[in-house]
């Protein structure tokens, strides 16, 4: 039997290693590579959160999004790989369990998200009060990497969730999807918010520059996505995107429009202060609610998807403000100017 080999054409080059685990990755999607692959000692010398296991794990999980340019599509499912894959994510996962091993039941937990910090830290606020345009540029240049699939790695709970979490879930997502307007994707309005910014709004186009704080946000949904048995913590982690983005959103729309930024730019939020503000209810209530009504025994699960997002998105944002606040780039490598010039 002949396979067919294709090739996607919006296909993403494929980012630079960054160690030695990353490069034996990548060196066997493009067959030139190191004579073997990481084995569990290697992977196990690796940060969990660090360039290394970060990258080569994205390397993984891009392929079951629209993999790179010049890789068979055979390689989703090459078994070698599935096994570093597997060894990536024990140590990762194993590290978000140890990080989160003190968690509050669910409703503390999601009570919690509904706190705004009295002093005002962030990044949303930091981009409210004192952003410039190379600030916002930075920032959607970071979450290009996974914004740019907007909801796709939650579409993967979808056949695990029964009754009201599947029905509430769908309903989230079909707004998500734009209601069945291909110009009103969510991801669709990413883009032209990048557009706006002067930023190049290929798919996968600044995964180079998005060091591994970023990286481990967007391999965490990935990685709750891919497994059943981590349906809850998918859920979890699904309840936090939704509860946080209305107030993030409102404080980066106004910024954005205090810029300058551009309609597309300033829609993208603004879309998401309205419609997640509904969303954020339907999850509470039905989505996570109708859950654990099915499946009580998945509440810790649910928690952990609650800390675990939270602990990475607290690294992302405690990284990218450490080197705002010295008037540094928080990419690994600055971006190029705009045509015309800074905005």
């Amino acid at each position: 039997m002949t396979l067919l080999v294709t090739h996607h054409a919006a296909a993403p080059e494929a980012p630079e290693p960054r160690g030695e685990v990353s490069r034996a990755v990548r060196g066997r999607l493009f067959g030139g590579g190191p004579a073997r692959l990481p084995r569990a000692a290697d992977i196990a010398r690796c940060s969990p959160y660090g360039e290394d296991l970060q990258l080569a794990l994205h390397l993984c999980y891009e392929l079951h999004y629209r993999g790179f340019a010049g890789v068979p599509d055979t390689l989703e499912w090459d078994p070698d790989l599935l096994r570093v894959r597997a060894l990536l994510e024990h140590r990762f996962e194993s590290a978000l369990r140890h990080d989160c091993r003190h968690l509050p039941d669910v409703d503390e937990g999601l009570a919690a998200l509904l706190v705004e910090p009295v002093d005002g830290t962030g990044v949303s606020h930091f981009l409210s009060s004192r952003g410039e345009p190379w600030h916002l540029r930075e920032y959607a240049a970071l979450r290009s990497v996974h914004q740019l699939r907007e909801a796709d790695p939650h579409l993967w709970v979808v056949p695990r969730l029964r009754g009201r979490a599947k029905a509430a879930m769908v309903a989230v997502e079909y707004d998500e999807y734009g209601c069945g307007r291909a110009e009103r994707m969510h991801s669709r309005l990413y883009a032209d918010l990048m557009t706006d910014l002067g930023l190049d709004p290929s798919y996968g186009r600044h995964t180079d520059v998005a060091g591994a704080e970023l990286l481990a946000v967007s391999n965490l949904m990935t990685l709750f996505g891919l497994h059943r048995r981590l349906r809850g913590a998918l859920v979890g982690h699904f309840a936090v995107l939704e509860t946080t983005s209305p107030p993030a959103s409102s404080r980066i729309a106004a910024a954005m429009r205090r810029t300058g930024a551009g309609p597309a730019a300033q829609r993208y939020f603004d879309e998401h202060v309205e419609a997640d503000a509904v969303h954020e209810q339907l999850v509470r209530r039905e989505v996570v609610g109708g859950l654990l009504e099915e499946e009580p025994a998945l509440a810790p699960e649910v928690a952990f998807g609650i800390a675990a997002t939270c602990l990475v998105e607290d690294r992302l944002g405690d990284h990218v403000l450490r080197a705002w606040s010295r008037g540094e780039s928080a990419l690994r490598a600055p971006l190029p100017q705009p045509p015309g010039g800074e905005r």
